[in-house]
């Protein structure tokens, strides 16, 4: 399939939250999954097109995304994009359901297990961007604060081309990731992008790991250089339920742009562990 047809997803907008939808029989529980700072909800479009067919999943562009609400708020912690996720899930009637982070999104997914325990049968952080821990009211790291700054005065074609090589390994053996990574990036909003930067300052996701009471599967690409498998392998060593931790070779931090086949199957054994008797 190529990204052409990839792309080609239904697309909605649902309480002010863009989602693009893939349908499945239903015979599993659904999937939720959320994109990381750099990316949007057709990010996820390669996994989604080789996903388990059993699987009902959708991908929100987070508030501030394409044509998503922004949050209203000038510096949000991931508990706010955690309770716009709850928002939009009520609106589609999703009670319970299986729920997959990449990056900053994993920040999101896992504030989402702390808050709304009950909702999430099972866990996905892929890529786990670990948050800065930055008080309310301090300022940005300067290195956090650089990326609001270099899309502001670069625009959005030229971050893109900047910065998205660096998150795909050996980009030259990857051209179609490298598109879709450089696609995503170049389609960010300064509004949107600088609460996200302002929402990984304020994460910690090791504080949250420790209180994640779901099962709980972490992934990381073995070539990532932007979140290091160090910090994936932390994370997972807090959990109380760990499912399994997996370093996936031949892979940066893009990983469900460049082995979307490897997320899938590790997507669908989530989805069946949620439904597996505890």
């Amino acid at each position: 399939m190529t990204l052409a047809a990839e792309r080609l997803l239904p697309r909605e907008t649902i309480s002010g939250i863009g989602v693009v939808r893939r349908p499945g029989s239903g015979s599993l529980p659904p999937l939720v999954l959320l994109h990381g700072i750099g990316s949007n909800a057709e990010s996820w479009a390669p996994t989604l097109a080789r996903l388990d067919p059993r699987i009902e999943a959708l991908a929100w562009d987070a508030p501030g995304y394409r044509g998503s609400e922004p949050l209203p708020v000038f510096a949000p912690h991931p508990r706010d994009y955690a309770e716009r996720l709850a928002i939009l899930l009520d609106a589609l009637g999703l009670e319970r359901v299986a729920l997959a982070g990449h990056s900053l999104g994993a920040l999101f997914a896992g504030s989402f297990a702390v808050l709304y325990p009950e909702r999430v049968l099972a866990l996905a952080l892929l890529s786990p961007a670990s948050g800065y821990g930055v008080t309310p009211g301090e300022p940005l790291p300067t290195s956090l604060q650089a990326r609001i700054d270099d899309l502001e005065r670069l625009g959005p074609e030229a971050f893109a081309a900047a910065r998205s090589a660096r998150l795909v390994f050996r980009p030259e053996a990857k051209p179609e990731a490298l598109a879709g990574v450089r696609r995503a990036m170049a389609a960010v909003r300064l509004s949107g992008y600088a609460q996200a930067v302002r929402a990984l300052g304020a994460g910690d996701l090791l504080a949250d790991a420790a209180r994640i009471a779901a099962p709980t599967l972490a992934a990381i690409g073995a070539e990532d250089v932007v979140t290091p498998p160090a910090g994936a392998r932390a994370a997972y060593a807090t959990l109380g339920r760990g499912l399994r931790f997996v370093e996936v070779a031949d892979a940066g931090h893009a990983l469900p742009q460049e082995l979307p086949e490897t997320v899938a199957g590790l997507l669908r054994d989530l989805v069946e562990a949620a439904v597996r008797p505890r």
